[in-house]
C-alpha cells in the first residue's frame, strides 16, 4: 500500500470473520486454550467466534487484534495488517506430511474393506453349502 493509497482501496481477504480469526489464532501459533483465557471466554466461546456462530464484542474484538497481532480493520472487513504467514516453506511441509498421513489411512482403509469382502464372501459361501 502506498502513502498515498486508502485501505478501502487494498484487496480484500474475503474469509469470514471466524475464518480470518482462526487464520490469525494459527499463524500466531497460540493453541485456542491460552488465548481464551487471555480474553477472559471460554473454549466453546472461541469455538463459536471461529466458526462464525457467535461474533466477539467490539472490545473483546479489539484485545484480539492485539493479541493475535492483526488489526481490527482486517479482523472485521479483510483489510488492513494480516497474519504473518510464515515461511511459505513450513506450510508446504505441513502440508505434504498431512497428505502423506490422508494417503496412510486411504490405504489401510482400502486393506480393511477387502478383508471384509474376504470374510463376507466366506460366509456367504458358507452359508450357501449349509443350506
Amino acid at each position: 500500500m502506498t502513502e498515498q493509497s486508502s485501505i478501502l482501496e487494498e484487496q480484500r481477504d474475503l474469509d469470514t470473520l471466524g475464518g480470518r480469526i482462526g487464520r490469525a489464532r494459527e499463524a500466531s501459533g497460540i493453541p485456542i486454550d491460552d488465548i481464551a483465557v487471555q480474553l477472559g471466554v471460554d473454549q466453546a466461546t472461541w469455538d463459536n467466534w471461529e466458526s462464525d456462530r457467535e461474533e466477539p464484542r467490539a472490545n473483546r474484538l479489539a484485545m484480539l487484534a492485539g493479541f493475535l497481532n492483526v488489526s481490527p480493520s482486517w479482523l472485521l472487513y479483510g483489510v488492513g495488517e494480516a497474519p504473518n504467514n510464515g515461511d511459505i516453506s513450513e506450510i508446504i511441509t505441513t502440508l505434504e506430511q498431512r497428505l502423506q498421513a490422508i494417503e496412510e489411512a486411504h490405504a489401510q482403509t482400502g486393506e480393511a474393506v477387502k478383508a471384509m469382502h474376504d470374510i463376507l464372501a466366506r460366509l456367504s459361501a458358507k452359508q450357501n453349502h449349509e443350506a
